[in-house]
């Protein structure tokens, strides 16, 4: 019908059969969201995204045979994959660079407010990428990279025209595309057009990937 929005679909992943219901329960109830599946363990987040088509799967990060991580990584290697968001209780820096750089869209932990994890579905849906706000900080405060990480970082880069390193700057800010558009004196759709080119170029997955490699080179 005209007008009518499909609810993002969503799956749930975690071995904790309680947390699953919980979070099954609460993203129910909130507008727009549809739980359409679960797993209980990284191995069987690929017949359940075959089940279900989830745009959105929440990922736990430590389960038992194939960890989110990992499961994260084969997920977006798939053609169409839906968006990751890790939902955790582990934080550690080493965790949240490794679940980011797998492919994952957005890093929360599981203390996050109920409504907290429901807007970042839907944000995540919508192609902008999110992550706890105490995670942010801690990423912006990364001062050291390797050696090695900011040369390649800056090699990458440089494939990039003028115009689309202020896009990545403007990215790596947390700037949204709206955001971005008022900023350079560009419309939306050349703002999407910039992202879109750089992400082929740069053979990257979404704009947290951005953010990092901009980080990486000592951009923001």
């Amino acid at each position: 019908m005209a007008g009518v929005t499909r609810p993002v679909r969503v799956l749930v992943v975690d071995d904790d059969a309680l947390v699953r219901a919980g979070l099954t329960m609460m993203l129910d109830g909130a507008p727009g969201i549809a739980v359409v599946g679960e797993a209980a363990d990284g191995d069987q987040v690929p017949a359940a995204t075959d089940a279900h088509s989830p745009d959105v799967v929440l990922m736990d990060l430590r389960m038992p045979r194939v960890d989110g991580i990992t499961a994260t990584r084969r997920l977006r290697a798939r053609p169409r994959p839906p968006e990751v968001i890790v939902l955790t209780t582990f934080d550690t820096d080493e965790n949240i660079l490794y679940a980011l750089r797998a492919g994952a869209s957005g890093f929360l932990l599981k203390d996050t407010p109920p409504a907290r994890i429901a807007e970042a579905v839907r944000q995540v849906a919508a192609g902008e990428p999110i992550l706890s706000p105490r995670i942010t900080r801690r990423l912006m405060d990364r001062t050291a990279v390797q050696a090695g990480a900011y040369a390649r970082a800056r090699a990458t880069l440089a494939a990039l025209s003028p115009r689309e390193r202020d896009v990545v700057m403007a990215i790596a800010r947390g700037n949204g595309n709206a955001e971005i558009a008022a900023a350079l004196d560009m419309t939306l759709a050349t703002v999407k057009t910039h992202v879109s080119h750089i992400l082929t170029k740069l053979d990257l997955d979404n704009r947290t990937q951005i953010a990092l490699l901009a980080h990486d080179a000592g951009l923001a």
